[in-house]
């Protein structure tokens, strides 16, 4: 694992600083990095994405623990820094590119990448990494709603993404990525951060963060792109009661004609609002919409 100094070495030596506007904030604290990857508990036969390469620092340890990484990096001089910190291990695939093609999507590239590793390693396919700020939250929705879903994520993010993640109904942190980590898993917090264990230090305070997927809870809901239109559908209008949102269904939600009758048997109040309403309750009304509509 890289120091500060090591890091700052390697950045200057390729005439680059850390660009803020990316969130570039590299952790610093090898202990903290140990915790992360001691906690994902990776085995030699797993396959680990990383998202946020860097200097390759933390790549490196986890590719001495699994089977192999797909580890991706949108900044062209950390990815050139990354790639010859990197070239002795013959278990990574690096990337050089956004890792979301769009909002609801990871990249093709990086999906194609991960099926091909999955299929010459039989173990977990978990994210782990000191995720961007700006992606977080997408790609951890993406890992869990698919079409490529993780067994488990072992992150580092921003505190308010971590509230997020583990909130619940009538909290004002409780939003999309709370009910589908509700929904399909289980949420730990791990440890609160402080901005002084990375560099440079964020203006904010991180957290680190484990979600593992739950068969159990999976097997509940019945059609999982139905689950996020339904979820899309109301939190996207949270402030509003639940039977004012369905005047704003769009695409196979559209084809929903009792809206009533799905409130009644799910047994949900039409006169709540979408942040009142937990994750079981989405569920059950996701199901009753996707019997009408499939």
């Amino acid at each position: 694992m890289q120091t500060k100094q090591d890091i700052e070495k390697l950045l200057a030596g390729a005439g680059t600083t850390p660009n803020h506007r990316l969130g570039q904030n590299f952790l610093i604290d090898l202990n903290l990095m140990r915790l992360l990857l001691d906690t994902a508990g990776i085995h030699e036969q797993d396959v680990v994405l990383e998202v946020g390469t860097g200097t390759g620092s933390f790549t490196e340890s986890i590719a001495e623990r699994c089977g192999q990484v797909i580890t991706v990096e949108y900044d062209d001089s950390l990815y050139a820094i990354a790639k010859k910190q990197l070239e002795k291990f013959d278990n990574i695939v690096q990337f050089n590119m956004d890792v979301l093609e769009n909002k609801n999507m990871i990249h093709q590239e990086i999906l194609d990448a991960v099926q091909q590793a999955r299929q010459a390693c039989a173990g977990r396919f978990l994210l782990v990494a000191n995720l961007p700020y700006n992606v977080g939250s997408c790609v951890m929705a993406n890992l869990i709603t698919g079409p490529v879903t993780a067994d488990a994520m072992y992150v580092t993010v921003q505190k308010e993404v971590a509230d997020r993640m583990a909130a619940s109904p009538n909290h004002d942190d409780y939003g999309t990525l709370s009910i589908l980590m509700s929904a399909t898993g289980n949420v730990h917090f791990l440890r609160k951060l402080p901005p002084s264990v990375f560099w440079p230090r964020p203006q904010v305070e991180s957290a680190m963060v484990s979600y593992e997927r739950n068969p159990v809870k999976l097997a509940e809901i019945h059609n999982m792109q139905t689950f996020r239109e339904v979820i899309a559908l109301f939190m996207g209008h949270r402030r509003k009661m639940l039977k004012a949102c369905v005047k704003f269904t769009q695409d196979r939600l559209e084809n929903v004609r009792h809206w009533n009758d799905v409130f009644d048997e799910a047994f949900v109040d039409s006169h709540k609002r979408p942040e009142e309403i937990t994750s079981i309750q989405y569920i059950a009304i996701a199901n009753l919409c996707y019997e009408q509509i499939r």
